[in-house]
């Protein structure tokens, strides 16, 4: 198999009136999805800038397979596929005329693009409406079409920014899968807000705030963090904001007997309080709970 390791060492970023985007981002990612994580503002969408070669980190640096990317960029963009988060389409044009547009773009000859449209659409499954117009398309096949474009250069890496926002689900477990099913040999980057997004598909996690990495490993570790750290609480429905206002809620259900409250805490918040099995979600904002307060 082609080699597909992503390596930052000590990444950092800052804009020119000082705001520091990323600190000391330090990172080792090879073939399989991986989830990055991390609430808005975390940085996520500079270091995605940053992986796809549209921007230049001011300190450290970044490998693909050996090669530094901001001094031999072409390396990395011959085998990239990026999706980012502001991905648009022209509404006019059909799905094929759209991707044999872009073909073009990318320097694929016109002999081979029309084989390689029909191999993409194919694989996000849109062949049968290839010659409909993207203004006729649902979000979640206008994002098909995007993931389409990103494959057009069979890229070893690729870079998907968000992707599910504004999807419903049955679009985004539909758009899990296809990620699943091309990460068997390649590198996917998923980056998201959402932890359902990568809860059932993610080998590995990459988890920011504020710039910096909190943690990188698999789910089972990122799990095993907050162990220890989470509670169900039932209290009276007038007290539920002033337990809201002093610590991290992952969950709230309404109950007879007042509402039930998930929640992460260093110690259990109340002799009322029994403790309950962490889960992914639980243990992402006990960590970034943590991180903030740092």
């Amino acid at each position: 198999m082609t080699a597909c390791t992503l390596t930052l060492n000590d990444v950092g970023f800052r804009y020119k009136g000082g705001h520091e985007a990323l600190s000391e981002v330090s990172l080792r990612l090879e073939r399989g999805i991986v989830g990055l994580l991390g609430p808005n503002g975390a940085g996520k969408s500079t270091l995605m800038r940053i992986l796809a070669t549209l921007a230049k980190p001011t300190r450290g640096h970044v490998q693909w397979n050996g090669e530094d990317t901001a001094r031999r960029p072409d390396a990395l963009r011959r085998t990239l596929g990026y999706l980012p988060q502001d991905f648009g389409v022209y509404p006019m044009l059909s799905a094929r005329e759209f991707l044999s547009y872009l073909s073009a773009v990318k320097g694929i000859s016109a002999k081979g693009a029309k084989a390689r449209v029909d191999e993409c659409l194919a694989q996000v499954g849109l062949s049968e409406v290839g010659e409909r117009r993207l203004g006729e398309f649902s979000g979640g096949m206008r994002q098909r079409v995007g993931i389409a474009q990103a494959l057009l250069n069979d890229p070893r890496l690729l870079i998907v920014d968000e992707p599910t926002v504004g999807l419903d689900p049955e679009e985004r477990l539909r758009f899990r899968h296809l990620l699943t099913d091309l990460a068997v040999d390649r590198l996917v980057i998923l980056s998201t807000h959402i932890v359902s997004d990568i809860e059932a598909s993610a080998g590995s996690l990459a988890i920011m705030a504020k710039g910096r990495l909190l943690f990188s490993g698999t789910p089972e570790a990122l799990i095993a963090t907050a162990a220890g750290h989470v509670w169900e609480w039932t209290v009276p429905a007038p007290q539920v904001a002033a337990v809201r206002a002093n610590h991290v809620t992952t969950g709230s259900q309404q109950r007879a007997d007042g509402v039930r409250l998930r929640l992460v805490a260093e110690r259990s918040p109340s002799a009322d309080a029994v403790p309950a099995s962490a889960s992914l979600e639980d243990a992402h904002l006990w960590l970034v709970s943590r991180g903030e307060k740092h």
